[in-house]
């Protein structure tokens, strides 16, 4: 392991600590979100549509009267309030669902149709091998190892076409970098319209005018570029590869493309990486990157890149990405978690099944028993994976 990687936690909750997010521009206060809320039409809402609604507002009723929440109430984070803000109003029911779902059902181990948020992979193929990353592991990232290739036109479509107005969280991203793969304009264009939360984590190190305008013209809701520092030096030590200035210089091209000519774009913006050491300063790398960018965060560090060799350990609380998203890869194997990277847990084909089938299939819900009965000591990878 590099020695820049200082970081050794016992336990990674997902997401990242409040101290490591900053964000531009101020959210609405809980009362202007309230008031928007409740505006929202009922009309021909389904029991459960309505149940999460009432749950949300008389969420938003306790925290106007101080009241405590208990574990289904919930509130939008200043993340969430961000994304709120640009969405339309006849489409903010669909949103605060699939926030709800996507933020409360790991919480409450409770399983729908379909899971909150998929991520698709492009491609697994990537140009740099970054510290703390599974393209470190060679085992893996050789192209003889067979885990090597682009998703095809057909299997994405198919993915899509099942998912659509079921799912609204796609992300493109996973053990790759997908401006790498040669679809990814026409995986946009096929996109375009269907999902209200629309990601992509792209590392810029390949970014060009015509790559820029592909994002840029799609109905993308969030860019994240994946960077976590902003010294030279610790940058290039990190993400091995790739060169700082070349970085900074697509960065600039990105921020002059989107000025001139999607001024009214409502893409959020981020520069996310990854907490590996102490040294790393949110609020430095928030000064340097705010011209680029709407927020900056540093997400909570698992050794992804020694992902098999980890040492065992005891933690007995349940993942709860077993049920907040599922994973696609390029050849249209299915895997619960990107930490098993080698698809040791994997026995499903998007090709050959559908993901509601799989999602709800005897074996995925054998593994979310043995990790709610504290039994995922028995389950390889999960048994050296520290996510909770």
């Amino acid at each position: 392991m590099s020695n820049i990687i200082t970081e050794n936690p016992k336990i990674r909750k997902k997401g990242f600590k409040n101290e490591n997010y900053y964000q531009f521009k101020d959210a609405k206060d809980f009362i202007g979100v309230s008031e928007k809320i409740e505006k929202i039409k009922t009309v021909n809402l389904s029991d459960s549509q309505r149940l999460i609604l009432n749950k949300i507002k008389n969420s938003y009723k306790k925290l106007f009267n101080n009241t405590s929440l208990d574990k289904e109430d919930f509130i939008l984070t200043k993340q969430e309030v961000l994304e709120f803000e640009n969405i339309d109003q006849d489409k903010l029911l669909r949103y605060l669902i699939y926030r709800y779902k996507y933020n409360k059902y790991p919480e409450l181990k409770y399983l729908d149709e379909y899971p909150p948020c998929i991520q698709i992979e492009p491609t697994s193929i990537c140009n740099l091998r970054c510290v703390m990353c599974y393209q470190s592991d060679k085992s893996f990232s050789v192209k003889s190892s067979g885990h090597m290739g682009y998703m095809n036109i057909d299997l994405f479509r198919k993915i899509v076409d099942e998912i659509e107005g079921k799912i609204e969280a796609v992300t493109f991203a996973s053990r790759g970098e997908p401006t790498l793969s040669p679809i990814l304009d026409e995986m946009l264009k096929y996109s375009y319209g269907k999902f209200l939360a629309l990601k992509i984590n792209t590392n810029a190190t390949l970014l060009n005018e015509k790559k820029i305008h592909s994002l840029l013209s799609s109905d993308l809701q969030t860019i994240v570029f994946s960077i976590d520092e902003y010294n030279k030096e610790n940058y290039e030590k990190i993400r091995v590869n790739a060169k700082f200035e070349k970085v900074i210089s697509n960065l600039e091209l990105f921020r002059t493309i989107k000025e001139k000519d999607y001024k009214d774009s409502k893409v959020q913006v981020r520069v996310s990486g990854v907490k590996i050491n102490k040294d790393q300063d949110i609020e430095a790398i928030s000064k340097f990157y705010k011209t680029f960018c709407d927020q900056v965060t540093l997400v909570n560090y698992n050794p992804w890149q020694s992902a098999y060799d980890n040492e065992i350990n005891e933690i007995k609380d349940p993942c709860s990405e077993l049920f907040r998203r599922i994973f696609i890869w390029w050849d249209g194997k299915v895997n619960p978690c990107d930490y098993d990277y080698k698809s040791y847990l994997s026995k499903w084909n998007a090709k050959e099944k559908s993901v509601k089938d799989i999602w709800n299939s005897e074996y995925y819900n054998k593994i979310r028993e043995s990790h709610i009965n504290q039994q995922r000591s028995d389950v390889e990878p999960c048994n050296r994976c520290i996510a909770v």
